[in-house]
C-alpha cells in the first residue's frame, strides 16, 4: 500500500502506527535524514530506538546490518515491533532487509527522502545488501506493510541528488510510456513537475511489479541501464569520484540504447536524442581501456544473467522495452566507447 502525504507525514505515521498498535518501534536513519528529516516525524520519534547509521552506498553491507540486529535485539524487538525506514534507497534497501530477516521477518515501512527511492528503491519489495564490490548481491523480496512518501522531503536535497533520483523517472518513461519521455526530454530540469512524475514512475512501476512479483519476467524491464550502469557504480565506488546510483543508470541507459541501436531496435534519431537528453544532465568520466575491461567483468554479476551469457533490458523502441535480449562482451565494449564520445 502507498500513500501520498505531502506536507503530512506526522498525521499520516501517527494514525497508521495507532491503527496497527504497535508497542515498539524502532527507526532507521542516517546522518542526512536524522538532522532534516526525523523532525517532520512529529512524537513517534519520542518513544522509539533511533539507528543512526553512516550515509552513503558504501555503508550498505553486511557490517552495518549487524549493527542494527544487534540493536533489534538489544532492545528486546518481538515479531510485533515496527521498523521504520527513513531515507533514501541504502537506508530503504539495508533496513528492509534487516526487519525481514531478524526473527524470520517483523513488519516494516518505507519513508523515502529522496527522490530516487520515492520513484523507485521504495516500491517493488526489493531489499538487499553489497557484497565483496557487488552492488545488491545479497538480498529478499518482501514488501514493505506501506510506503508514505512526502515530497516535501525532497526540499532537503541537492541539485545533484534530485537529478540522481530523475534518472529512474526517464528510465520509466524510456520502457514504458513515450508521451510522457516526448514531454520530460523537451524540458529543462528546473520545469519539471516533480511531483505529477513521481505519482506517474510510481504507477509505472506499481502496475509492473503487480504483474511479477519476484522478476521472473516482465519486471525485468524495469533494469533498463542497470546491468552497464551497476557496474560502472560499482568499479567507480571505492575511488575518490563515485558515481550516485541514478547518475551511473543514467549513462547505463545510453550505453544500453547504443546497444539497441547496433541491434536495430532503436533508429539513429531515438539513440541521438536520448544521449544529447543525458549529455546536458549528466557529468561522466572518461573511461581509459582497462576501466572497460573492469566494467565488463562486472556485468557478470547482473543478476539478469543465465548461464555465463548477458541477458539485457533494451528499448524495442523509446516507450517499448524488451528484456532477455542476449549481448555479446563486444557489443558491451562498443557501448563503453561509444560513451567516450560524448564526453
Amino acid at each position: 500500500m502507498i500513500i501520498f502525504c505531502k506536507n503530512n507525514i506526522e498525521r499520516t505515521l501517527y494514525h497508521w502506527v495507532e491503527e496497527n498498535q504497535y508497542q515498539k518501534i524502532i527507526i532507521i536513519c542516517d546522518e542526512n535524514t536524522y538532522q532534516y528529516c526525523l523532525p517532520k516525524l512529529g512524537d513517534i520519534v519520542q518513544n522509539a530506538t533511533l539507528v543512526n547509521i553512516p550515509a552513503g552506498e558504501q555503508h550498505k553491507n553486511i557490517e552495518t546490518c549487524q549493527k542494527i540486529w544487534h540493536t533489534m535485539t538489544a532492545q528486546n524487538l518481538d515479531r510485533k515491533a515496527l521498523c521504520i525506514n527513513l531515507g533514501g534507497g541504502v537506508i530503504g534497501d539495508m533496513g528492509g532487509f534487516c526487519a525481514a530477516t531478524y526473527k524470520r521477518g517483523i513488519n516494516f515501512i518505507q519513508i523515502p527522502t529522496t527522490l530516487l527511492s520515492q520513484v523507485d528503491a521504495s516500491v517493488g519489495g526489493k531489499l538487499g545488501i553489497d557484497f565483496e564490490g557487488f552492488k545488491n548481491q545479497i538480498g529478499v523480496f518482501e514488501e514493505p506493510s506501506t510506503v508514505l512518501i512526502d515530497t516535501s522531503f525532497l526540499e532537503t536535497l541537492s541539485q545533484r541528488e534530485k537529478l540522481s533520483g530523475f534518472a529512474e523517472i526517464i528510465k520509466h518513461c524510456l520502457i514504458a510510456d513515450k508521451k510522457m519521455w516526448d514531454k520530460i526530454s523537451s524540458t529543462n530540469f528546473e520545469n519539471q513537475d516533480i511531483d505529477f512524475l513521481v505519482n506517474h514512475s510510481v504507477a509505472i512501476k506499481s502496475k509492473i511489479v503487480e504483474q511479477d512479483p519476484q522478476e521472473k519476467n516482465i519486471r525485468k524491464l524495469l533494469n533498463f541501464g542497470h546491468t552497464i550502469g551497476h557496474a560502472i557504480e560499482s568499479y567507480f565506488l571505492e575511488t575518490q569520484k563515485p558515481f550516485l546510483h541514478g547518475e551511473a543508470v543514467a549513462w547505463g541507459m545510453v550505453a544500453e540504447s547504443f546497444i539497441a541501436y547496433q541491434l536495430g531496435y532503436l533508429t539513429d534519431k531515438e539513440l541521438e536524442k536520448i544521449s544529447f537528453f543525458i549529455q546536458n544532465n549528466y557529468t561522466k568520466s572518461y573511461l581509459e581501456a582497462e576501466m572497460m575491461e573492469s566494467i565488463i567483468t562486472l556485468t557478470f554479476q547482473d543478476k539478469k544473467n543465465e548461464q555465463g551469457t548477458h541477458k539485457f533490458t533494451l528499448l524495442k523502441s523509446i516507450g517499448n522495452g524488451i528484456f532477455d535480449v542476449n549481448v555479446s562482451i563486444s557489443e558491451i565494449k562498443e557501448a563503453l566507447y561509444y560513451l567516450n564520445t560524448l564526453v
